[in-house]
């Protein structure tokens, strides 16, 4: 897979998807020329596959942020998750970590430096949200800089225990996103933790919209 890095020439409004994933919240946008930035080069080959024509850039999402908002209308950031999510207190291992504060870093720093439309993703953490979110939906908190109103999705039962192959596939199924490949996050054995941090394609198309509809009437 060649991940030039190079911004594609789709036209249309200028996204940046950051921590893309495997692009839940992607799918179905259009009208639009996108670059993703992922870190982790198996699951950026996978989005690749699945949205041939956007940019992949394999590495680090937040410092390509600080360095490049400027060139974008619309930026979605979904930083990592699992430090602040409700297992990460539930758990029973004693080996603790620190919320990772890049989340508050990205809003921020967008709140203040960006002039575009923006969305910050994560689930709902296992703490007071240190910045009052502009929207809950489901198990996702929403910043941003505009109002949208948008419907969770039904997800799968079990849904946080869906671990193995069969999770994948039901996953997969619920996404209507499908790969081939078991891919996995760094010291994670899971194959279906990549689908289950997806925002589902529904969703994550209901709060582009809104913000293409905010766009079109400023």
């Amino acid at each position: 897979m060649n991940f030039t890095g190079e911004r594609n020439e789709g036209g249309g409004v200028k996204v940046l998807n950051l921590y893309a994933g495997v692009g839940g919240n992607r799918k179905y946008w259009r009208g639009c020329s996108v670059t993703a930035v992922e870190s982790d080069p198996k699951i950026a080959a996978v989005y690749q596959q699945l949205n041939p024509s956007d940019a992949v850039i394999v590495g680090d999402a937040h410092e390509y942020l600080r360095e490049n908002y400027a060139d974008f209308d619309f930026i979605w950031s979904s930083p990592p998750c699992q430090t602040h999510s409700k297992m990460a207190k539930a758990t029973r291992h004693k080996n603790r970590k620190f919320p990772n504060m890049a989340l508050y870093e990205e809003i921020i720093f967008l709140q203040h430096f960006f002039k575009g439309g923006w969305i910050v993703e994560n689930v709902s953490p296992f703490y007071d949200p240190l910045i009052t979110p502009t929207q809950q939906i489901g198990r996702h908190c929403f910043w941003g800089n505009y109002e949208f109103e948008a419907d969770d999705v039904k997800r799968p039962a079990n849904f946080i225990n869906l671990s193995n192959v069969k999770g994948k596939n039901m996953l997969m199924e619920w996404l209507g996103i499908h790969y081939e490949e078991n891919i996995y996050y760094a010291g994670n054995h899971c194959p279906a933790q990549v689908l289950r941090n997806c925002v589902h394609p529904d969703l994550g198309l209901e709060i582009f919209l809104a913000y293409q509809s905010k766009r079109l009437v400023a």
